[in-house]
């Protein structure tokens, strides 16, 4: 279950803007705790569905769209992220969230 601000009828969502789904589904994905098979679902009114929205490679397509009047499925082909794109997550963000800071000191190979 993902939050969501907006969608389309394509699977595409938009959250509010700061990434912290798509932070965490990729951590989920990174732990094994999910599949590329898990589907996504999300809640929203109706008016929430809009016909378009921008796809970026880090974002988390939504497989089924439930609104107080329909469910919807997206049949989505946007493949679902399987990692953190840390060139793409400024350096503030990453400082920010004690998981990502340890994570990263994880991953970053001695110098």
């Amino acid at each position: 279950m993902v939050g969501s601000v907006a969608v389309t009828e394509g699977g595409a969502r938009a959250g509010k803007g700061e990434g912290y789904g798509e932070l965490e589904y990729a951590l989920l994905r990174m732990y094994g705790k999910v599949t590329a098979e898990a589907p996504i679902v999300t809640s929203v009114h109706d008016e929430q569905i809009v016909a378009e929205l921008p796809f970026e490679r880090f974002d988390v397509p939504v497989d089924v769209i439930v609104t107080p009047t329909r469910v919807l499925r997206t049949d989505t082909r946007q493949p679902k992220p399987d990692r953190i794109y840390w060139e793409l997550l400024p350096e503030e963000k990453i400082q920010a969230i004690p998981l990502l800071r340890e994570l990263q000191a994880e991953l970053t190979p001695p110098r």
